[in-house]
């Protein structure tokens, strides 16, 4: 069976968590970060899971992540 390729930009974007999980960056954390609370900001730092319903697209799109 041939080598399947990664999908480059979704490597850079999407990780695996310890515990198998497809984990992803926060939106809204790029500019205009004046107006943006404190806490706010620290929310949109830390990573997120990847839905369900789309982890089986992200899963095509990295064969070996």
């Amino acid at each position: 069976m041939p080598k399947l390729k990664t999908r480059k930009a979704a490597a850079k974007r999407f990780a695996r968590s310890g515990s198998g999980k497809l984990m992803r960056r926060k939106a809204f954390k790029n500019h205009m970060l004046e107006h943006k609370s404190a806490s706010r900001r620290s929310r949109l730092s830390k990573k997120a899971v990847v839905h369900e319903t789309d982890a089986e697209n992200v899963e095509l799109m990295l064969p070996y992540l």
